[in-house]
């Protein structure tokens, strides 16, 4: 079985919010989070603590993340994504403007009205 291939594709757009602790992107691709499926779309994403929840209006999925520094600011928010099973699977949003990495773990519950 083939390793997971890493593609780095720059395919989100941010623009900051007040708060510091949120972020919007938006998704070209169907993408997953811990399995649980993003449709191609514009989310906000709030961090407290450990937990991300990635919400389109109302909350869809909350997953484990953790927020990483780097040495230098990153030009624009990209999203890296593991592809595997012809899945885009989301590792880590690098946000633009910052230098902070989500680093997003297997971990997310999906969230939402049925």
């Amino acid at each position: 079985m083939k390793k997971l291939l890493l593609s780095f594709a720059t395919v989100a757009l941010v623009v900051a919010s007040a708060a510091g602790s949120s972020t919007r992107v938006t998704l070209f691709e169907k993408s997953y989070i811990g399995g649980e499926e993003l449709k191609p779309g514009d989310y906000k994403v709030e961090v407290n603590g450990d937990k991300a929840t990635i919400r389109n209006g109302k909350p869809v999925v909350e997953a484990t993340v953790k927020s990483e520094t780097g040495s230098e600011k990153f030009p624009a928010t990209s999203v890296r994504y593991a592809n595997a099973d012809g899945k885009y699977k989301v590792q880590e949003i690098r946000i633009g403007g910052t230098k902070t990495t989500l680093v997003f773990s297997g971990d997310a519950t999906a969230m939402g009205s049925k």
